[in-house]
């Protein structure tokens, strides 16, 4: 009997870059996280186009500002977000979050179908936004290790980046379509409406199935265990030292993205759209690539970090639409095998008990770096132009690569360092 199980278990090699939607529990989580992904997508392409074209005479600084807003508060509440993914009921924690996520995209729908918005709504909600998908962040992130096995949990990382970004290649070209045909105020609504799909899918999870790690105890200095237990660890924080050199400079692709299709290249609303889901198909290719990776290495950090540098000079001095469509491929591809591999490399590194705290930071890192570097490109690409903007973002990338070479240098491989 225990041989015909055997024999009928695929390995994961068999298995291959799917391998971790063989569960119940992770396949019904994906599929309905997907289709809120699109609608995510749809709701930050028609945002970036709202306040860019509508609510202000082309200024990315406003896009930086907004921005800002929307991912300021991870930082500002990140050790009480890494508490909570790590003493709270994760499934019930990342109910309330989506749910108060898709009220924000309702009341901004209400507010720009009926005619009355204003850019300091844009800023209170996105503000509002940023506060709850502070908590959402790496609960979601965290909730992932309890539905696959320890095994599997570096696959369901990617697979989560390729959903993220699948939903990339499709809401930004739909958001297009949808602002020119029936006005941003209907891509929000229709945001709003798609977080009943991830609902759903949390609802029906066999709560019986998951794999509950234990929690950590609430002792009095709980709240700062995951800033020493960063410390100690020097991989950690030159991975994480990487990833705010990315993420600070680099990840502000609305910018980059509105400012050349607008002023660059005189485009509308759907080429804008376009260009975001052409970007999506290089971070789909990046991710699937990760998710195929059982053992993700540092090098690939340097990999990503060098190419993603390159990628972005070489789209600051594309001078067609098409060819710097083409650039944003290289640039996708670069940046998902960055972050995924980041993403990898710190959760499997990290005990359980901590995983919530240091997966907390670094989503702080990654996002709540943008209050620095989104107004400083905003205001590079209005006073120089969108493609020296362009150009800050490669510095960004560049230097997270010297950080990974020096690292190397001094300790050696991350990953063959797993588990300390």
């Amino acid at each position: 009997m225990q041989a015909s199980t055997q024999r009928a278990a695929p390995s994961p090699a068999a298995a291959g870059v799917f391998r971790s939607l063989r569960g119940f529990n992770y396949r019904t989580y994906a599929a309905g996280a997907l289709v809120s992904n699109v609608g995510t997508w749809m709701q930050r392409t028609a945002q970036d186009w709202l306040v860019l074209t509508q609510l202000t005479h082309n200024n990315a600084t406003a896009v930086g500002v907004v921005m800002a807003l929307q991912f300021g508060p991870q930082l500002l509440l990140l050790p009480v977000t890494g508490f909570a993914a790590d003493h709270l009921d994760r499934r019930k924690l990342l109910f309330a979050t989506q749910t108060a996520l898709g009220l924000c995209a309702l009341v901004l729908g209400l507010l720009t179908v009926s005619g009355v918005v204003q850019l300091w709504h844009v800023y209170v909600l996105a503000f509002l936004l940023g506060c709850v998908t502070a908590f959402d962040a790496p609960v979601r992130h965290a909730f992932v290790s309890e539905m696959v096995p320890e095994e599997d949990l570096s696959n369901a990382v990617g697979l989560n980046s390729t959903s993220f970004n699948a939903a990339r290649l499709i809401g930004p070209a739909v958001a297009g379509v949808l602002i020119a045909a029936v006005g941003t105020g209907w891509v929000f609504l229709l945001n709003a409406l798609s977080f009943v799909a991830v609902l759903g899918s949390l609802l029906v999870v066999r709560r019986g199935e998951l794999r509950r790690s234990d929690r950590a105890a609430r002792t009095r200095g709980s709240l700062v265990e995951g800033f020493v237990y960063v410390w100690k660890h020097p991989e950690l924080k030159a991975a994480l030292l990487m990833l705010f050199f990315v993420g600070t400079f680099g990840l502000n692709f609305p910018i980059y993205i509105s400012t050349m299709s607008v002023r660059a290249f005189g485009k509308g609303a759907g080429e804008f759209g376009l260009l975001t889901s052409t970007m999506a198909i290089g971070s789909v290719t990046g991710a699937l690539l990760s998710a195929r990776r059982a053992n993700p290495r540092f090098g690939l950090l340097l990999t990503g970090a060098a190419l993603f540098g390159i990628g972005l000079t070489i789209a600051a001095f594309m001078p067609s639409y098409g060819t710097f469509g083409a650039a944003l491929v290289l640039v996708g591809v670069a940046a998902q095998t960055f972050t995924t591999t980041t993403n990898s490399l710190v959760q499997l590194s990290t005990e359980p008990a901590m995983r919530g705290r240091v997966v907390a930071i670094l989503l702080a890192i990654a996002l709540g770096g943008t209050p620095i570097g989104a107004p400083i490109v905003g205001r590079v690409a209005d006073a120089f132009g969108p493609r020296w903007g362009l150009g800050v973002g490669a510095a960004g990338g560049f230097a997270a690569l010297l950080v990974g070479i020096y690292y190397v240098g001094r300790y050696g491989n991350y990953g063959r360092q797993k588990g300390t």
